[in-house]
């Protein structure tokens, strides 16, 4: 923990270990999980998917984005939805669950720092229609991802 000198009446306190273990990253509640950190968003049968806070705080500041489907396409789960690169790594992202493309954020090519900045908002990556939502069962709940990512 850092502090800085108590004379100072408005002094502030950082605890580094607090932060370091995941404090300020956001795990939405009404969201699903998969172990490989994307996230499901689920409205009727159609499923809404992007990359969790902790893939992208883990990636570091993200330069690149290519998607590896197109709308229409069949996919299924663990199926290879695209990669991303950073100034640390690249990653791939993968379904979490399987369906028919529908939508394609096609933003996200153009401005990949939004996954960054957004990652439960406007940093969606693409929409599916779900065939099986039965496979959200093997999912995880937001409590379930965090006590998984940050023990």
């Amino acid at each position: 923990m850092i502090e800085l000198p108590a004379e100072n009446a408005n002094a502030i306190i950082f605890d580094y270990d607090h932060y370091k273990k995941g404090a300020n990253m956001n795990f939405p509640k009404d969201l699903k999980y998969a172990k490989t950190d994307e996230w499901v968003k689920v409205e009727g049968d159609i499923a809404t998917i992007g990359i969790s806070d902790y893939a992208q705080s883990q990636l570091g500041d993200i330069v690149y984005f290519e998607f590896a489907v197109e709308p229409d396409e069949e996919v299924k789960a663990n199926q290879t939805l695209g990669s991303v690169d950073s100034a640390k790594a690249t990653a791939e992202v993968n379904f979490p669950v399987s369906g028919t493309v529908l939508e394609i954020n096609e933003g996200i090519t153009d401005d990949v720092e939004v996954l960054n900045q957004d990652p439960y908002g406007t940093a969606w990556l693409l929409k599916i229609k779900m065939d099986d939502p039965a496979e959200l069962e093997k999912l995880l709940t937001a409590e379930a991802y965090q006590a998984f990512r940050l023990g």
